[in-house]
């Protein structure tokens, strides 16, 4: 299933636990850590990541109170992980979906706007399918259209988006998939406890 969510290109590993963000893996072919020289681990060890999001509770609360998503850098491209959550959300949860794309007229039967300003509605969560470099942009048009949560998919990490959403009052999460993420806490997983991370029976969002 996370498969599905990943970044187009976005290399993968598995996180350390279900409440812990995945990290990028080396995939160029390098040696393993342990047969790297100093040097090596340190040029090639990705940057550490210093900011905490919010906690598997306070992600289903935030999911709980979302009524509308909007997902920005959505794809009719059946391979693109966006078509994927897309259908997901359109199919599985409860949420009016919108899609944002200026180079495209209509994905999955639907209306594409070419801007966050130019949806019908101001959507509680932009789910942001967009380049590290467009973030930032995304970031304030998320500001002005006056969202509540700004979302970047797994694979997705910019502390400086992050910080300053949330300096403007947004809820942030980052490297994380809307699906998984929906998935894990309705039909069928959720958290066993606030921040145990373990996954067990059914429970409804």
């Amino acid at each position: 299933m996370s498969d599905s969510c990943a970044l187009p290109g976005a290399a993968r590993v598995a996180p350390a636990s279900t409440d812990t963000p995945s990290t990028t893996a080396v995939a160029d072919g390098t040696a393993p850590a342990a047969e790297q020289t100093p040097l090596q681990r340190e040029t090639s060890a990705p940057p550490v990541r210093t900011w905490v999001g919010p906690s598997a509770p306070e992600r289903l609360a935030l999911l709980r109170r979302t009524k509308s998503i909007a997902i920005v850098g959505a794809s009719a491209n059946a391979s693109r992980a966006s078509y994927f959550v897309a259908t997901y959300l359109l199919s599985s949860s409860p949420y009016d979906v919108y899609f944002v794309n200026p180079r495209a007229t209509e994905i999955l039967g639907r209306p594409v706007y070419p801007s966050l300003a130019a949806l019908p509605v101001v959507p509680d969560l932009v789910d942001v399918f967009r380049k590290h470099d467009d973030l930032p942009t995304v970031l304030d048009e998320t500001l002005a259209v006056g969202a509540r949560t700004l979302w970047l998919q797994l694979g997705s990490w910019h502390e400086d988006v992050a910080r300053r959403g949330e300096a403007a009052g947004l809820d942030v999460v980052m490297d994380r998939c809307v699906k998984i993420e929906h998935a894990r806490f309705h039909g069928g997983l959720h958290l066993a406890g606030f921040d145990t991370g373990v996954i067990s029976s059914r429970r409804a969002l």
